[in-house]
């Protein structure tokens, strides 16, 4: 299989830590890729020019992350990063995730094209406040359920409280957030985020 990446976006980082956790790195061909450049091979595997994408053994492509992740679960009996008894909370948790991820990626490529102050526009000030918003519900939630086993929802939201670290870290979101603090420091020191840390 190949998974078409790069080093920087979330969604991608989601993909490979979820084939990394479920013991199938050795079955993936990591292809590096840069989306902005339409590059024909990833057009080819997916003509939005998104990354990641996946090419399964048989030829198929998959695109976005959390398709990626259902096809992976169902290659691996290692570990299941969503189980039957939790996948409600587990789903919970990765709305969320992705809704802070969302944010935070537009917010980064806003600023990218039109400089800082798309920040203050109506967009951009909508992006900020769901961040907030996300970041204290992903503390309330933290706060009210015990540590449990590592699952998807964990997985999205960690690499997305990592983008905004890495992206956008003056919006300090570990301030007042001990128990989302607690468990990023947690699954954040895994090898799987390790190996794959943003660069």
């Amino acid at each position: 299989m190949q998974l078409h990446l790069n080093r920087t976006s979330p969604y991608a980082r989601v993909a490979r830590i979820i084939a990394l956790e479920l013991g199938l790195d050795d079955r993936l061909e990591l292809v590096w890729s840069d989306p902005w450049a339409d590059e024909p091979a990833l057009l080819a595997a997916n003509p939005c020019g998104r990354v990641p994408v996946l090419i399964t053994d048989d030829g198929e492509s998959i695109a976005e992350s959390l398709l990626i992740a259902q096809y992976l679960q169902r290659l691996s009996s290692r570990v299941s990063l969503l189980p039957d008894a939790s996948a409600a909370g587990t789903l919970h948790l990765a709305g969320i995730g992705y809704g802070l991820m969302e944010a935070a990626f537009n917010t980064v490529i806003q600023r990218k094209h039109h400089g800082k102050e798309a920040d203050a526009s109506v967009l951009g000030q909508r992006r900020l406040r769901a961040i907030e918003r996300s970041a204290d519900a992903l503390e309330a939630r933290y706060a009210e359920t015990a540590p449990a086993d590592l699952t998807m929802g964990d997985i999205i939201v960690m690499v997305a409280l990592d983008y905004l670290t890495f992206r956008l870290p003056e919006l300090q979101w570990p301030v007042k957030r001990e128990h989302l603090q607690a468990r990023y420091s947690e699954i954040s020191s895994r090898q799987s985020f390790r190996d794959t840390a943003f660069s």
